[in-house]
């Protein structure tokens, strides 16, 4: 009876997700257009966050509880699946362009920090993360945060509104957003919530479960806003918003978690954290190889992370 009830707000989870993103993309790149401010930036910023909300929580509420563990799997789990399957089946079902110059800065700055979550897991392997690495990271976020908002008030660009369409004033568009997002976060733990219960009856590893249910789960908005940004043809505010989100996952969820809590570091997600930096060099390859990302490429993305995930499951 628990888990039929599960099934139930699992599906309620993402009826509520899938309308609420519709609204959210809409009055994002209305702000963005309004501000004249590039949608890419949009992306990197509110979008970024807002749907990020959900690995905040988790992560912060697993590392109080003592399953710092679950904290660094979620984080890495999710941006994985950020980055390899939305991307991917993105790419599989509205193939995307991808100017690299646009988003140069922002997918470097994930790179650093991502061989830097490398770094400190090898370092402290078995043990756990100091604090004061950890508030690095969220001082490291702080920094390159403070670039972006200024080069977006230096660049902001002029872009035509279309003749038959009135575009909605700023202040409804800003009221929508922040509905959109809160229901997108609600909706969010719901789901997850919904999930875990599910698992845990089913008697999956913790560390299973977090790096699939509750990553997973906790990237539904991403999955959801991307795939519509994209049908809207928003591909470059979708992957501004990927990286963005991907940036915030490890420099803020990981860094907040780790203030309150030292991380303690499981040795086996060095492994997991590995497939990370190899997948976003791999984007980094497909991306420059042309001006779209192609349905085949995207199907490559999928088969990779459906191959990391079964080496996950099989080796526990």
């Amino acid at each position: 009876m628990e888990i039929a009830l599960d099934l139930l707000l699992l599906v309620v989870g993402f009826v509520l997700l899938i309308q609420a993103a519709k609204v959210f993309v809409d009055a994002s790149v209305n702000i963005a257009k309004r501000l004249k401010i590039p949608t890419v930036v949009i992306g990197l910023t509110v979008v970024a966050f807002g749907t990020s909300a959900p690995e905040v929580v988790i992560s912060v509420s697993a590392a109080i509880g003592g399953s710092s563990d679950l904290a660094i799997a979620n984080a890495v789990g999710s941006n994985l699946f950020n980055l390899l399957f939305i991307v991917g089946f993105c790419a599989m079902i509205y193939p995307f362009s991808v100017r690299m110059k646009t988003i140069s800065r922002d997918y470097w700055f994930s790179i650093l920090g991502t061989v830097g979550l490398l770094v400190l897991v090898i370092i402290f392997s078995g043990g756990n993360i100091p604090r004061l690495a950890s508030l690095g990271l969220f001082v490291a976020f702080s920094v390159y945060m403070f670039f972006v908002v200024r080069s977006a008030l230096r660049n902001k660009v002029d872009e035509e509104e279309e003749e038959d369409a009135k575009p909605k004033p700023l202040w409804k568009s800003i009221i929508l957003a922040i509905i959109g997002i809160g229901v997108i976060v609600g909706a969010g733990q719901l789901t997850v919530l919904s999930a875990v219960d599910i698992a845990t009856a089913l008697g999956v590893s913790e560390r299973i479960i977090g790096l699939t249910i509750i990553s997973m789960g906790t990237s539904l908005p991403e999955l959801v806003t991307t795939l519509i940004a994209c049908r809207k043809k928003e591909g470059e505010f979708a992957l501004g918003f990927i990286i963005g989100s991907s940036i915030f996952n490890i420099f803020v969820v990981l860094g907040i978690a780790g203030v309150i809590i030292p991380l303690s570091v499981d040795p086996g997600v060095i492994f997991d954290i590995a497939v990370l930096t190899i997948g976003t060099l791999f984007f980094y390859r497909l991306a420059t190889t042309g001006k779209r990302l192609v349905r085949v490429e995207g199907l490559l993305m999928l088969l990779i992370y459906v191959g990391y995930m079964t080496w996950v499951l099989i080796h526990g």
